[in-house]
């Protein structure tokens, strides 16, 4: 793990232009480069697994929320700056493209379900973080786009793969070969983005929804999350792993509290994390 991982209070102010933020069992990832709309650098790719990690280490966090610093966006895409200095190369390009995998691959597999909370642009690389997430939820002035056609680039397959799960085969190339972007709308009625909320209210719904995953049973959440990760990558049946994630659900703490609560008529209070 990066040494000069920073991680600060919900309201707390960084310079840093990638920052983790805690508050109870929810962790914020934010994009602080409003003056350039959030764009990623290599830096920011690289540091995207370590904050990832802090985040599955600590136990109090249970939702992972993306968002931007502000509301001006979530990310307008790659920092352009850097198209003729690290990705003008072969070599640089590679590099520069084996980060973006890493990183979409820490979010794709952290076992704690994870939000982007978009408002404005979410471009290009921005939006290829959305994609990885559990959800995207988006403000009435959300604008997504994948935009390699633009710049004469090929996107990775894991990327691609994502978009196609989400919105299907002829919508994927539709994103992809025009390069254009959709409104927050069209990008509803696609699948592409899952609800849209105006922006003063983005904020407190994306914390309602997250609240409301952390009041269930964890043990419940992140075993669905690994089973519905095997079905996308092709699985019809129980894996060994999965299968004993089944079993040891039935033999956990959770589950009896879960049966006792409902039988009393009280609320659950699940002691996994």
């Amino acid at each position: 793990m990066a040494e000069n991982l920073e991680v600060v209070n919900k309201n707390s102010i960084s310079n840093d232009p990638l920052y983790l933020q805690i508050e109870g069992n929810i962790a914020f990832i934010n994009f602080n480069r409003p003056e350039k709309r959030n764009a990623l650098s290599y830096e920011m790719w690289t540091k995207i697994p370590d904050l990832i990690e802090e985040c599955e280490k600590n136990s109090q966090v249970k939702v992972i929320i993306f968002k931007g610093v502000d509301h001006s966006a979530f990310s307008a895409g790659a920092d352009i700056s850097e198209f003729k200095t690290l990705r003008y190369t072969a070599e640089g390009a590679d590099k520069y493209n084996r980060a973006t995998l890493v990183a979409e691959k820490a979010i794709m597999d952290v076992s704690k379900p994870t939000i982007a909370m978009i408002q404005g642009f979410s471009v290009g690389g921005g939006c290829e973080i959305a994609v990885a997430c559990d959800f995207r939820f988006s403000d009435e002035n959300g604008r997504l786009g994948i935009t390699p056609a633009k710049l004469g680039l090929v996107y990775n397959t894991p990327g691609t793969k994502n978009v196609v799960d989400l919105v299907g085969p002829a919508k994927a190339k539709d994103i992809l070969y025009t390069g254009r972007l959709l409104d927050a709308e069209e990008a509803f009625r696609i699948g592409l983005v899952d609800r849209i909320f105006s922006s003063d209210s983005i904020e407190k719904e994306t914390l309602d929804y997250a609240k409301l995953i952390c009041k269930n049973a964890q043990l419940s959440v992140r075993g669905t999350k690994k089973i519905i990760n095997e079905v996308l990558m092709g699985a019809t049946e129980d894996s060994q792993e999965t299968a004993q994630l089944v079993i040891d659900s039935f033999v956990s703490e959770d589950y009896r509290e879960g049966v006792h609560s409902f039988l009393e008529k009280r609320k659950p209070n699940f002691k996994y994390s």
